[in-house]
């Protein structure tokens, strides 16, 4: 999940706040808007042949949380 702070310029951006994981609520470490930790990030669109026709769905996993959710794969993650 992320936390994003708004900087009013000429052209308004986003910076990264906080980086959250969605799992377990450990923060991400920043500096700057920038991660310091490595996570996993998704954003899905779901298609029309789904029941979530044009839903997007995102959220970032800390390293642990990724590998807990591996480990539970029936087939092991490619390398």
């Amino acid at each position: 999940m992320r936390q994003y702070e708004v900087i009013e310029t000429k052209e308004t951006q986003k910076k990264v706040k906080k980086i959250i994981c969605n799992k377990c609520g450990k923060e991400i470490p920043t500096e700057k808007g920038e991660p310091r930790a490595d996570f996993l990030s998704v954003e899905k669109r779901w298609g029309y042949f789904s029941e979530k026709d044009n839903q997007v769905d995102s959220f970032d996993l800390c390293e642990e949380c990724y590998d807990a959710f591996v480990a539970t794969f029936v087939i092991p993650v490619g390398e």
